[in-house]
């Protein structure tokens, strides 16, 4: 392993063909109010009196740069940048966020460092001068707020379409990436490589004169440097089938282009498929690496065969990354760790344990970028549930939005929806349904200073949600259900559950505007046999208390239908799934169907017939037509119809006399939608048109 930097980096900065920047330039005096300001953030924890989980929040050193907690915003591409990969103004809003939010090194994302190295149409660049200024108003937002910046060097290798970057894919040997879409790479020459060197070093120079303060080279999922690292991706035979070799000419040339900014590097701790680099042989890779080269070492896993270790579901247990982790300190570089860090205790015990000197969060503070600060105060911070729509939204081009933040994905192109001339009148608001959209609508009423009645018709808030998150695939939803009403709790929402939202309880409350969120009634196809007493809607069976049937038909696939039968499966029972789909869940993305799908597929007391479009429901079978014909399948115990919902739009006769036209219809009440986001988003913004506010 590498260690300590030494006599090797004085060198360096010695040689730097950069030259050492004037005592007095804009740089050093704008790094010399970051080094003040990252103060602050320590004051205001030791003014409290005492420290809500204190490991977290001790200063740690990288190198020539301090960092103020060991709370890291982990690079994540999010699509919000230019198609010439330069920084939108959103783009430097929402860095700006996380750094206002307390954590102490932002990072962008993976930024290619030469135009073939590009791998998706609105990444972010650091190739060209014209990416500069966005560079240097990142790390400017950064230190406003006491924080660093940093920027992870990239090449895409074989990851790379030529259909995205406009120039043919290279790599270490012609190994196409069929994840990404497959196309053959060309193999590179010597003189090439050399020249890709110069490109990460020529990458740096531009970081540092923009400001930025700490560069990692990334080393993990399977993108270029990795390829030269893996067995799978290097068939090689000349000096540069030697693993690590290329790894290391970069890193000198990052060092010599900017010798007094930190200097790190991101790996894939083992890539996961059979053949690729385990653990044992990636420690021996960076421990080859010359000493001095490193001033930290972040630990991911994964590659693009191996997705689900890049960014893993929620059925994953938190930190189990941790693990992994820890080897690398001995050595005594700091190391940072990544991996279903999403709750404090656990990023607490990994830093206060020794695992890791740091933790790198992405979808955390994608879903709440005040995570360190509340953490810091023992507030209540918005969960990120481990879903994975960023994930999945990224791969198919959209700005990457997030389930349970409406901020994020709002940033570029996507205008919220508006009431035109509906307002509420003076009075207290009524919110009828207790659902994420109904949750989140009296939450934003409450915070407008409005008095909130929320009448929920079940016992327990969360609506369908809440059905969701009782399903063994969903174990974090949970979490979002709770932070809403601990959320409605802070905020004085008064909230009536078990009771119905009539029209002579609304009417008592002398609303001055209603918010109808009852959501939808169920959608079953017209279809002879439907009304059976054995044809169930899916989240009326989810009602019912019990234990899950030993047999059950699901009619439909859509990601309800697959958690339910996926449920079910777990349990023992044996399921049988029909539909006029071609594929399960084809609603939502891979990363979202990964696991459950499989486990569908892989088990034999699971039938799946798709492409069969139901005719007729029997007692005993049902008819059905598929690519064979009519065929007559049996009916395994209850048939669970999954088929989405019929939107209200418009609330009962009876109700919409009591509160005239003062009321607003919002999620999936509206248009059957039944994607969260999309109802927290809804409601969110038609909230706070209809109280003539522009909303936090």
């Amino acid at each position: 392993m590498p260690s300590t930097p030494g006599a090797t980096r004085e060198r360096r900065r010695t040689s730097s063909t950069a030259g050492p920047a004037a005592p007095a330039s804009p740089l050093r005096l704008r790094r010399a109010d970051a080094r003040r300001s990252s103060h602050r953030f320590r004051r205001r924890r030791e003014q409290a009196g005492g420290v809500n989980h204190p490991a977290l929040f001790e200063p740690l050193t990288l190198g020539p740069v301090e960092l103020g907690n060991r709370i890291v915003c982990a690079p994540m591409e999010r699509n919000y940048c230019t198609a010439d990969g330069e920084l939108t103004d959103s783009y430097l809003r929402y860095l700006e966020a996380r750094a206002e939010g307390g954590a102490a090194l932002i990072f962008s994302e993976a930024a290619y460092v030469r135009a073939d190295g590009k791998g998706r149409p609105r990444q972010m660049g650091v190739a060209e001068e014209r990416h500069i200024p966005g560079l240097a108003a990142m790390a400017e937002a950064a230190h406003r707020h006491g924080a660093k910046s940093g920027v992870e060097l990239n090449h895409g290798g074989r990851t790379v379409q030529r259909r995205v970057s406009g120039l043919p894919p290279v790599a270490p040997s012609p190994v196409p990436c069929a994840p990404a879409g497959g196309d053959m790479p060309r193999a590179l020459g010597r003189e090439e490589i050399h020249d890709l060197v110069e490109a990460y070093g020529a990458a740096a120079g531009r970081c540092r004169d923009a400001g930025v303060d700490v560069l990692s080279v990334h080393a993990a999922h399977g993108y270029l440097v990795h390829q030269f690292l893996s067995p799978l991706t290097n068939l090689r035979s000349d000096e540069f089938g030697e693993p690590a070799r290329f790894l290391a000419l970069v890193m000198e040339a990052v060092r010599d282009a900017a010798p007094d900014l930190a200097v790190g590097i991101r790996i894939s701790a083992f890539e996961g498929v059979p053949g690729g680099l385990d653990a044992e042989r990636t420690f021996e890779l960076i421990g080859s690496l010359p000493a001095g080269a490193l001033d930290f070492i972040d630990v991911s896993a994964g590659n693009y065969e191996a997705p689900q270790w890049m960014v893993q579901p929620g059925e994953w247990h938190p930190g189990l990354l941790a693990e992994h982790a820890a080897p690398y300190r001995r050595p005594g570089l700091p190391v940072g760790v990544a991996g279903r860090i999403t709750v404090p205790d656990v990023a607490h015990d990994i830093v206060a344990g020794g695992k890791a000197d740091f933790v790198s969060m992405a979808r955390a503070l994608h879903a709440d970028p005040q995570w360190p600060r509340r953490v810091l105060d023992g507030a209540s911070f918005r969960p990120c549930i481990a879903c994975n729509l960023c994930i999945d939204s990224l791969h198919g081009g959209a700005p990457v939005p997030c389930t349970v933040n409406p901020d994020a994905g709002l940033l570029i192109g996507e205008p919220p929806r508006r009431t035109p001339g509906l307002r509420a009148r003076a009075g207290s608001v009524v919110v009828i349904g207790g659902g994420p959209a109904g949750m989140e609508a009296a939450r934003v009423a409450a915070e407008h200073g409005q008095k909130v009645h929320l009448i929920e018709r079940e016992q327990r808030l969360g609506g369908q949600f809440l059905l969701a998150a009782g399903l063994g695939c969903n174990p974090e939803y949970r979490r979002i259900i709770d932070w809403y009403a601990e959320e409605l709790d802070r905020l004085n929402v008064i909230v009536s559950t078990g009771v119905e939202g009539d029209a002579d309880r609304v009417a008592g409350l002398r609303p001055g505007g209603v918010v109808i969120a009852t959501g939808g009634g169920a959608r079953v196809p017209d279809v002879e046999g439907a009304d059976r007493p054995h044809v169930i809607d899916i989240r009326e069976w989810l009602r019912r208390p019990g234990e899950p049937p030993e047999r059950c038909t699901v009619w439909g696939a859509d990601q309800a239908a697959m958690a339910v039968a996926d449920h079910i499966a777990a349990q023992g029972g044996e399921v049988q799934i029909i539909t006029a789909r071609e594929a399960l869940a084809p609603e939502v993305g891979p990363r979202a169907r990964m696991l459950a799908e499989t486990r569908l597929t892989e088990n034999s007391k699971v039938r799946i017939l798709l492409r069969h479009r139901v005719q007729r429901i029997e007692t005993d079978h049902m008819v059905a037509d598929g690519p064979a014909g009519r065929i007559s399948v049996p009916a395994l115990g209850p048939v669970l119809v999954s088929h989405g919902v019929i939107p209200a739009k418009t609330p009962p006769a009876s109700l919409a006399d009591a509160i005239g036209e003062r009321f607003c219809v919002v999620g999936e009440a509206v248009n059957g939608e039944t994607s969260m986001r999309a109802a927290i988003r809804d409601a969110r913004s038609a909230a706070e048109a209809f109280f003539g506010d522009a909303g936090r």
